[in-house]
C-alpha cells in the first residue's frame, strides 16, 4: 500500500530553500533541489509489519561535512494510537534515493522511518525534523526546525497481521517482561532461542556494496556459496541476484528449526577487520546507505523466517580496554566513551534496524569498557530504542563477577548477559549463578549461553564432517557433538537459561572467523530443535520453573543429573549413563503430593514422548522414576518429564 501527502510551498520557496541547503561535500556531486516535504507511506500497513515512512526532505550526499546528514539532521517521527493511549518517538535516517540496497546510490532527498504497530486501528504521524550542528548526537545542541519537512502530518489504518508459521509477524514484537524469559506481546509466548554464534563475520560478505577484507589471506570475504542452493524462488536479492548466498544460510537455519543468529557490525581492528557500518573504514561519522540498506534486506528476511537477531554492537580488540590490559586503539569509538562517533552509531543502528521484531543490543563481544562506559551506553540505547529490545553484554570467563555485579539489579539499564566459558562442563553452572544472581538482585536477566567450551573447541562439527573424528587441527582430542548437546544444551535449558548460540572455535573446520556451511554443524541444529520442541509441544511451563537440581537424588557413581520443577507440578530431569544404576533416576518428591506420570524423551532422536518401566510414581518420598523403554534403553541421554495428574 502506498499513501502520498503532498505539502505544496511553491517553486521560489523551493528553490531559496535548495539553496540555503546545498551541501559542502567531498564527492563531486552537485546539489540537487531539496524534496517539497511530502510524505509517502508504504508497505503492509498490518500490525507487527514494518510501515516506512518516505519523507521528502534536503538533499544530501553520504559524505556531506556541512552540513553532515548524519549528524547535523534530527528526523524523528511520534506515532501516536489515540485508543490505546500509545505513543512511540521513532528516530529516522538518511536514505539516499531510498532504493540505494539496488542502485547504490550515495546522495538523494529521501529520509526514512521506519514503524511497527503494536495496535490495529488508526495511528497518527507528526514528522519533527530539526537542523543544527551536531543536533543528533547532541541534546543541548541548538535544534532548529526546519520547514517544510518539521510539522508534515496525518494517519493511516493498521489492519490485522496476515502472517503466519515461523514469521515472527504472526507472534508480534518479543519484549523484555521483568522475567528471565522474552515473551510475544501478540501471542503472549514465552521464547526459548536456539542457532548460530559463528560466524562472528557473517556480515563480511562480498555481495554487500563497499565491503572489504582487512585480512584478506586470513579471513577473505564470504560468498556463502554453500548456501546458495537454500535460496528460493520469491526470496529477496539486490542488484541483478546478489544475497542468494547469505539469504539461503538463514532459510537453510530456520529450516533446521533454529531461531537465532549473531554478528559483529563493527569489528574494525578486530580477528576479522572486515565489518564496518561507515562508507570507509575510519571514517566514523558518515554511514554506507547502500551497505546498511542490504544488511536489512537481510535482517528483515530473518525476521520472517522467525529468526532472532543478536546484535554485537563492537569486538573486543575495539572497545578501547579501560582495565589496564591495552592502550587506546584508533578503531575505538570515542575512545571507548560515550561521545558523538557512539552516540550516532547506536542512533544509526536503532533507526535502520530497531523494527525488527526480535533481537538483541549486544554490548559487545568480550567487552571490557568501565563499568561507567558501559552503564553510558545502557542508557543511551534505552533511550533511542522505541521498542526497548533486550540489553545484554558478553565478557570474557574469568571477568563475569568483575563485569557483571556491578550492573545487577537497578544498577544498570541491562537485562540480560550472553556468557561465555571456557569448557563445556562449566555450562549448567554458571547459567544457574546469574539466573538466581539477577533475581536476588530484584531483575531478573534473560542469560543465554553463547559460547560454551574453550576458545579452540566450542562447537564442533558433525562426526564424519570433513573426516572429523573428535580432534582438533593439531590432532588433539576436543569434543563430539554429542558432548555439546548434553552439557551445553540442555545445561542451559535446565539451569533456566534462556538458550543457546553455538560458537565454532578456531581449531575446527568452518571455524569462527571464516565459517560459511552452517550444514557442517547440521546435527548439533536437529539437536536444538528437537530441545525446543521438548518444552513447546508438551506444554511444559518452563517460565514458572526453576533449577532444582537438589531434588535429583545423587546415587554413587552419578553422572550429572539435572532438575528444572514447578514444585509439586511439574518436573523435568536431564540425565545419562543410566545403565550404571539399576534403580533409574531417584527424584525427590518428599514436599510433593499426589500422582505423578512418568515419560521419557530422547533429546538425540526426539519424537514422541515414550513410557519407561514406570508409568506413575507418588509423592511424599523419594520416587525411583525406573528404566527407560526397553526398545532404546542403550540411548545414552534422557528427558524425564515428570507431571502431577488429576487422578
Amino acid at each position: 500500500m502506498v499513501l502520498w501527502r503532498d505539502r505544496g510551498w511553491g517553486v521560489l520557496a523551493l528553490g531559496l530553500l535548495a539553496l540555503l541547503l546545498a551541501p559542502t561535500t567531498t564527492a563531486s556531486v552537485a546539489a540537487a533541489p531539496a524534496g517539497d516535504g511530502s510524505v509517502r507511506l508504504t508497505g503492509e500497513l498490518q500490525q507487527w509489519h514494518t510501515v516506512v515512512l518516505d519523507l521528502a526532505g534536503p538533499f544530501a550526499h553520504e559524505t556531506d561535512s556541512a552540513p553532515n546528514p548524519f549528524t547535523d539532521y534530527r528526523l524523528t517521527v511520534i506515532f501516536a494510537h489515540a485508543e490505546s493511549g500509545l505513543s512511540m518517538a521513532v528516530p529516522g535516517f538518511f536514505a539516499a534515493d531510498g532504493n540505494a540496497a539496488h542502485t547504490s546510490a550515495t546522495c538523494g532527498t529521501v529520509w526514512r522511518t521506519l514503524f511497527v504497530p503494536r495496535a490495529t486501528g488508526t495511528w497518527t504521524y507528526e514528522v519533527q525534523f530539526h537542523a543544527g550542528s551536531g543536533v543528533a548526537i547532541d541534546d543541548t545542541a541548538t535544534a532548529t526546525p526546519l520547514p517544510p519537512f518539521h510539522g508534515a502530518s496525518g494517519s493511516f489504518e493498521v489492519t490485522p497481521s496476515t502472517a503466519t508459521g515461523r514469521d515472527l509477524r504472526a507472534h508480534g514484537l518479543l519484549e523484555y517482561v521483568g522475567h528471565r524469559y522474552l515473551r510475544f506481546a501478540g501471542s503472549g509466548q514465552f521464547f526459548l532461542k536456539a542457532g548460530a554464534d559463528a560466524p562472528e563475520t557473517l556480515l563480511a560478505y562480498a555481495d554487500f556494496d563497499n565491503t572489504v577484507a582487512g585480512k584478506p589471506d586470513a579471513v577473505p570475504l564470504k560468498t556463502w556459496a554453500p548456501h546458495v542452493r537454500d535460496w528460493r524462488d520469491g526470496d529477496p536479492v539486490w542488484q541483478d541476484g546478489k544475497g542468494k548466498g547469505l539469504i539461503g544460510a538463514i532459510n537453510y537455519l530456520s529450516g533446521k528449526g533454529c531461531n537465532a543468529f549473531s554478528f559483529l557490525t563493527y569489528n574494525a581492528g578486530g580477528d576479522g577487520d572486515n565489518v564496518w557500518p561507515f562508507v570507509e573504514r575510519n571514517d566514523k561519522l558518515h554511514y554506507d546507505c547502500s551497505k546498511l540498506d542490504q544488511w536489512g534486506i537481510v535482517f528483515d528476511h530473518g525476521t520472517r523466517q522467525g529468526m532472532y537477531l543478536h546484535f554485537k554492537l563492537q569486538e573486543t580488540e575495539n572497545d578501547d580496554d579501560r582495565r589496564g590490559k591495552r592502550k587506546r586503539v584508533p578503531e575505538s569509538l570515542d575512545g571507548g566513551d560515550l561521545g558523538p562517533e557512539r552516540r550516532l552509531y547506536l542512533r544509526e543502528l536503532i533507526a535502520r534496524f530497531g523494527h525488527n521484531l526480535a533481537l538483541n543490543w549486544n554490548l559487545g563481544e568480550e567487552n571490557s569498557q568501565s563499568t561507567a562506559q558501559q552503564q553510558a551506553m545502557l542508557d543511551c540505547i534505552a533511550s533511542l530504542d522505541p521498542y526497548d529490545h533486550l540489553r545484554v553484554i558478553h565478557t570474557f570467563p574469568e571477568q563475569q563477577d568483575q563485569v557483571y555485579r556491578p550492573l545487577l539489579g537497578d544498577q544498570s539499564r541491562l537485562t540480560g548477559v550472553s556468557l561465555q566459558n571456557s569448557s563445556l562442563e562449566t555450562t549448567h553452572a554458571q547459567t544457574v549463578k546469574w539466573v538466581t544472581a539477577s533475581a536476588e538482585a530484584g531483575t531478573p536477566w534473560v542469560v543465554a549461553f553463547d559460547e560454551s567450551g574453550s576458545a579452540a573447541h566450542a562447537q564442533c562439527p558433525d562426526l564424519g564432517y570433513r573426516g572429523f573424528d573428535g580432534h582438533d587441527r593439531r590432532g588433539e582430542y576436543a569434543h563430539t557433538q554429542h558432548d555439546v548437546r548434553k552439557q551445553t544444551l540442555w545445561g542451559t535449558l535446565m539451569g533456566g537459561g534462556a538458550g543457546n548460540e553455538y560458537y565454532f572455535g578456531y581449531q575446527f573446520e568452518e571455524n569462527d572467523l571464516v565459517c560459511e556451511d552452517w550444514r557442517s554443524r547440521d546435527q548439533s541444529w536437529d539437536y536444538c530443535r528437537i530441545a525446543l520442541a521438548f518444552f513447546h509441544d508438551n506444554a511444559i511451563p518452563f517460565w514458572e520453573m526453576q533449577p532444582a537440581d537438589s531434588l535429583a537424588v545423587v546415587q554413587a557413581g552419578d553422572p550429572q543429573t539435572l532438575c528444572l520443577a514447578k514444585q509439586g507440578e511439574v518436573y523435568v530431569v536431564a540425565t545419562h549413563a543410566i545403565g550404571d544404576r539399576p534403580q533409574g533416576p531417584l527424584l525427590d518428591l518428599r514436599e510433593a503430593h499426589g500422582r505423578f506420570e512418568v515419560w521419557w524423551f530422547d533429546p538425540q532422536a526426539g519424537g514422541d514422548l515414550q513410557r519407561g518401566q514406570q508409568a506413575w510414581v507418588a509423592g511424599g518420598g523419594v520416587a525411583s522414576l525406573g528404566l527407560p523403554p526397553a526398545d532404546n534403553a542403550a540411548a545414552d541421554d534422557w528427558v524425564i518429564l515428570i507431571r502431577r495428574t488429576a487422578r
